[in-house]
């Protein structure tokens, strides 16, 4: 690799390396996995680098990058996973954590993609067409996957939908005279 192209691999790295991590720890929920897999996506750009002049958008390929590293990690975690007595310290300061700890809780508990789905809808701020590609997967997969992924979270973390209070509210009272 020349030169210019190395810093300029540095350069892009550095610029998304807190965004490529924090989409792998959304997606994965743990903040050390979250660093393999970031490091496993800049590995994967790298190699692919000589590449980059025939992407269209090279922020959006290199989150799509992470997503599949980090669908690939969950799916082999078990293999890796060892249990033990005692929890390790959280992983990282948050504003509200019991807020903090529900969400995790909650992303965790759905299946890896649906998790990839929300994460890349909701905190990424992907639209449906980019997570799609992002995801190897048609629109309408995206679609369902974020519709049954909202409603697993509504359920764990015990939010109903502000429509539904409206219509199930009473009428009020009219006065006649």
């Amino acid at each position: 690799m020349r030169t210019s192209d190395l810093d300029e691999f540095r350069t892009f790295a550095e610029e998304r390396l807190e965004d490529m991590r924090r989409t792998a720890y959304w997606i994965c929920g743990d903040w050390h996995h979250a660093e393999d897999i970031t490091q496993i996506a800049l590995t994967k750009l790298y190699a692919n680098w000589d590449r980059r002049h025939r992407i269209d958008n090279l922020e959006a390929y290199a989150q799509t990058v992470v997503t599949r590293a980090s669908i690939d990690h969950c799916r082999r975690r078990w293999r890796r996973e060892r249990p033990t007595e005692t929890l390790p310290d959280s992983a990282g300061p948050a504003t509200d954590p019991s807020l903090s700890l529900q969400v995790r809780t909650a992303l965790s508990a759905l299946p890896t993609r649906q998790r990839a789905v929300v994460v890349l809808r909701f905190w990424v701020d992907m639209d449906i067409p980019t997570t799609a590609r992002a995801l190897n997967c048609s629109v309408g997969t995206v679609k369902s996957h974020t519709a049954r992924a909202l409603a697993k979270l509504r359920e764990l973390l015990g939010e109903t939908d502000p429509f539904e209070q409206l219509t199930t509210a009473p009428a009020p009272a009219t006065r006649t005279r």
